[in-house]
């Protein structure tokens, strides 16, 4: 007996469809986007640290950091040129976005991920051959571009390939490759550090091309979406993609829900002009303040300190790079939790017990950096003791971190814009997302110069703002198909406003034209 659309308690529906091993297959390939975005994170932090490095790019950094030790701790890597070199990615990441979001409607997802794979290996072999700054700049730019084309492709392929019961999880899989792409990158940069020679960091810049040549191959061997393949007017294609990735002859429910979305797509002449249409106001919101909030949970402040203190526990001149590592380490395996868990908890839930989570951490961690360091930024002795209980609030705050707003913040706006909007809607979150990753890697370490443990607190406070603007504005999307998304909105205490009956009906979503909506 075929199966057929089953009607739930919410008033959804339950398409038929199974987690095959072609979905996972093809879902893990494409989370391994994530891979290039993690790498260079990762990449970026251990080289920076590394003597050699400095002594070649920065000088007037590598003088101050080998200054007398009673220097302050604070400002000694306060330079504009070297966070320069950091942020000129996100910038460049934020202007690729914006062109990837045409590239991703036009000839699909998969293309979107090739041109991100091949700029980003460009910026690598540019960066491993640099001898001089500009060349440095210029490779970070072409990382950038592949970064911006990668982050805003890959979570919008998750989510339409996925089965919407295991959507959660399986897009996750794009977080769980940026931590293990970071994790990489820091045990590389550990080993690469210890070559005489002091050539180590071309290593290390130069094994970006790998996590690039693993995309790149990957989207040539990865299907379209039925949704892009629809988009794109092959729908006997896109019939027989969906029933191989759903595993079941009958995908007539969703075929006519996935064909009917793509109309209502093709009627909107302009994205961007539409995502200031009224019914919109939700999904913008959170296209903008869902990547806005991601950045100011305060991540760099903590992961700042950790050389310090590993540095007191014992781990000697390796201090810095050693303790990337442990907290990479921690990183990957929160980020397992949230795979676990994102479908059977909720998004909300994690959202709000990290955030809990994230705020006592920072306080407690301020609290003792703020006694030791002080405001001259001269730790003095620090029992072992001490510095493992800081250590330990750390990794727990990384954690909190990994399983909540790290993968959520990728998740959660990639499976809530309708696909009239879908292309645009992931371009603006991906270039706030970029935007403020700039602004905080550019002005950061001069802000920690000046305000010193104060900015853990600073950050404390917007994990507060964030928390509860998840708690009253953030509607559940667990085991809501992603074409059904409308009626998170409609059914919303605040949200309800702005969503009117016209411009939603249970199942089978709205036409919109040039003098309003109208009802399928």
């Amino acid at each position: 007996m075929p199966a057929a659309a089953v009607p739930v308690i919410n008033g959804g529906k339950e398409y038929p469809g199974k987690l095959t091993m072609f979905v996972s297959v093809t879902c893990i390939v494409a989370a391994m986007g994530g891979l290039i975005f993690g790498y260079d994170i990762g990449i970026s932090g251990g080289v920076t640290s590394m003597n050699p490095f400095l002594q070649k790019f920065f000088p007037s950094v590598y003088r101050k950091k080998n200054a007398d030790s009673s220097t302050n701790q604070y400002c000694q890597y306060d330079s504009q040129v070297l966070t320069s070199f950091t942020s000129s990615l996100y910038l460049a990441a934020l202007l690729s976005s914006l062109v990837a979001s045409s590239v991703t409607r036009r000839f699909g997802r998969k293309w979107s991920m090739l041109f991100g794979g091949l700029l980003f290996m460009a910026g690598a072999i540019l960066n491993a051959a640099a001898q001089e700054i500009w060349y440095l700049i210029l490779g970070r730019i072409l990382l950038g571009f592949g970064i911006g084309f990668a982050n805003q492709s890959v979570p919008l392929y998750l989510s339409e390939m996925a089965p919407y019961k295991y959507r959660g999880a399986l897009n996750i899989g794009f977080q769980l490759s940026i931590t293990v792409g970071i994790l990489v990158a820091n045990v590389l940069n550990y080993f690469f550090a210890k070559i005489s020679g002091g050539w180590g960091w071309r290593l290390s810049l130069g094994g970006a091309v790998v996590p690039a040549l693993i995309i790149t191959i990957g989207s040539l061997c990865l299907p379209d979406t039925p949704n892009s393949l629809i988009e794109r007017g092959q729908i006997d294609e896109a019939r027989a993609k969906l029933r191989r990735i759903r595993g079941v002859d009958d995908v007539d429910e969703e075929f006519v829900d996935l064909v009917n979305a793509s109309e209502q797509s093709k009627l909107v002449e302009n994205q961007w002009g539409n995502l200031l249409q009224r019914k919109y106001r939700p999904h913008l919101s959170m296209a903008i303040l869902i990547p806005f909030f991601q950045q100011l949970t305060g991540i760099n402040v903590i992961m700042f300190y950790a050389p310090v203190l590993f540095n007191t526990i014992g781990f000697g001149n390796d201090a810095s790079l050693m303790s990337a590592v442990i907290t990479g380490g921690v990183n990957v395996l929160a980020t397992l939790v949230s795979v676990y868990g994102v479908d059977k908890w909720g998004r909300r839930f994690l959202f709000l017990e990290g955030g809990v989570q994230m705020f006592i951490c920072q306080v407690i961690v301020a609290t003792c950096i703020g006694v030791k360091f002080g405001v001259n930024g001269h730790p003095g002795d620090l029992p072992k003791w001490y510095a493992i209980v800081v250590v330990l609030f750390i990794c727990v705050y990384v954690a909190a971190f990994a399983w909540s707003w790290g993968p959520l913040g990728w998740l959660v706006p990639s499976e809530i814009f309708p696909l009239e909007i879908r292309s645009a809607a992931q371009s603006i979150t991906v270039s706030v997302n970029m935007f403020f990753t700039f602004v905080i890697a550019q002005v950061f370490l001069t802000l920690l110069c000046h305000m010193k443990f104060g900015l853990f607190l600073f950050f404390a406070f917007f994990v507060v703002i964030m928390t509860i603007f998840i708690y009253f504005f953030l509607p559940e999307t667990k085991g809501i198909p992603i074409e059904e998304m409308g009626k998170i909105w409609k059914q919303h205490w605040f949200w309800s406003r702005y969503v009117s009956d016209e411009d939603f009906t249970d199942g089978k979503g709205f036409e919109m034209n040039k003098g309003g909506v109208k009802n399928i």
